[in-house]
């Protein structure tokens, strides 16, 4: 059974606004009608993963550039993948591949994919997020940890991604403590393998561990073969209405 979080002081369950975060689809070339629903006015949407190729590419990307600007029309937050490699990755290569996305792509902030979740690695990340901020005063940053990592990774980013896996493993997870102490608006889940039958008990437990920002899907990694999150999910109308529609913030 998941650990229950108790609620944070002055927050009721029914003011916590649960939407989604996308965390990357194929190439528009390739899922044209998956970033025209993205794109769909009242679509509950906190933000999209923009990633051209394993980052923003080597020259801007006609296709992304249309895509992007459809999002952003619609109200919706386009955020840049970056690759951390575990805090491996020079600052110097991050912070070029953030100013590509800026430039060619107006992002509104990033996504720190394969985000170390150690303690030692902690100053590492919060100099990468300072850089980061200075490019972008009022980027949106979500560190992608997939876990929950040390706490003082809170301190450096608007949200952190602290579940990336399948539901085989969600439905039994337990969250950490010290999340109690912040609102569901800094938490992300991603959850892969889910079945519609097993929608509303998802859903349940993100609410439950504190989690604002959702991702749900049937695809799967077919082993860790497939990318579960170029497509959207099969229920997508139907996991829509269940969270109910509204307007990006």
């Amino acid at each position: 059974m998941p650990y229950l979080t108790s609620t944070p002081a002055g927050t009721s369950g029914t003011e916590i606004r649960t939407g989604f975060g996308a965390p990357g689809c194929a190439h528009p070339l390739l899922a044209r009608t998956e970033w025209a629903e993205l794109a769909r006015p009242g679509t509950p949407l906190h933000w999209v993963v923009l990633n051209v190729a394993d980052g923003p590419g080597i020259q801007p990307d006609p296709h992304c550039l249309d895509a992007a600007g459809r999002l952003r029309n619609a109200g919706v937050r386009v955020l840049g993948r970056l690759d951390a490699a575990y805090g491996a990755r020079p600052l110097a290569e991050l912070i070029m591949d953030a100013r590509r996305y800026l430039e060619w792509y107006r992002a509104d902030g990033f996504f720190l994919g394969r985000c170390p979740a150690d303690r030692a690695t902690l100053p590492e990340i919060r100099r990468a997020t300072g850089a980061l901020r200075a490019l972008h005063d009022g980027a949106h940053i979500v560190l992608g940890h997939g876990t929950h990592p040390y706490p003082g990774y809170a301190e450096n980013a608007d949200q952190l991604v602290t579940f990336r896996g399948p539901w085989s493993d969600y439905r039994w997870s337990q969250v950490a403590e010290w999340t109690a102490d912040y609102p569901p608006e800094r938490f992300c889940h991603l959850v892969h393998g889910l079945p519609r039958s097993h929608l509303d008990e998802a859903l349940r437990i993100a609410r439950w561990q504190g989690a604002a920002t959702i991702w749900f899907t049937d695809r799967t990694d077919r082993g860790g073969l497939a990318d579960p999150w170029e497509s959207l999910p099969g229920y997508w109308d139907d996991i829509i209405s269940r969270i109910g529609t509204g307007v990006s913030e």
